[in-house]
């Protein structure tokens, strides 16, 4: 089975200011390569037939990565700065419906320390995810005894945190792109995560979570938290 994959590269990138005055955040080096270019490596360890970078904020600076590699394309994301990521997913969210390949849905703005994690052998739609003990206010996963997800959402305890990375097989890729073309039609849409909408079909779409441990990839959201991977940022 072909695979494709949608990487979110739309984002302001607030938190990272002032580095993302003058640039997209996913494009920030670290250690001397692009964030992005971590996740799309990575990715195509798996022969990614095609990759969508769905970008917004400074979308001119990803134009290169077309040149770089060759199984990109770009998707601009217009509403990016007044409605929430569900935007992004929406701008590919034909690709999604149409699909005969299952899909990768990751965020731009990860550090991939070891790519071997895009070698595991997929079946099943997931969340890639990293067991945290104790409390942890970020976006989580609640599962029942089998391991299947029954929420995704904030703030939770000894659990699977989302660490920006999905795969979905060809079936729940395409559901997931009619859902969110739902969920554009209703009332309030703006400020959803397309993770809200992923947990609003539970009952619909049957997701398990792929353990990866807490050295593999690095999710940074701040110029302290840059500094602390990379010394030439101090």
């Amino acid at each position: 089975m072909s695979e494709i994959a949608i990487i979110m590269a739309a984002g302001l990138g607030t938190r990272m200011r002032p580095l993302t005055d003058i640039m997209a955040k996913p494009l920030v080096k670290v250690c001397g390569r692009p964030m992005i270019e971590t996740v799309i490596d990575g990715l195509n360890r798996r022969n990614i037939t095609m990759i969508y970078i769905v970008v917004g904020y400074l979308k001119e600076q990803f134009e290169y990565l077309t040149e770089k590699y060759n199984n990109i394309q770009i998707v601009k994301n217009k509403d990016y700065n007044t409605i929430n990521n569900i935007s992004s997913i929406f701008a590919v969210c034909d690709e999604l419906i149409n699909t005969d390949s299952d899909c990768f849905i990751c965020e731009a703005d990860l550090f991939i320390i070891d790519e071997c994690i895009f070698d595991v052998d997929l079946s099943h739609s997931c969340y890639f995810g990293k067991m945290i003990n104790g409390h942890s206010d970020d976006w989580v996963f609640d599962l029942d005894k089998e391991g299947r997800i029954t929420r995704v959402g904030k703030n939770g305890d000894d659990c699977f945190n989302m660490v920006g990375i999905a795969w979905f097989n060809k079936k729940d890729a395409q559901l997931l792109g009619m859902l969110i073309r739902d969920a554009y039609k209703q009332k309030g849409y703006e400020g959803l995560f397309w993770d809200d909408v992923v947990n609003n079909n539970l009952n619909k779409l049957d997701l398990i979570v792929n353990e990866i441990k807490d050295n593999q990839i690095i999710e940074i959201d701040t110029v302290e938290e840059l500094m602390r991977i990379d010394n030439t940022y101090v």
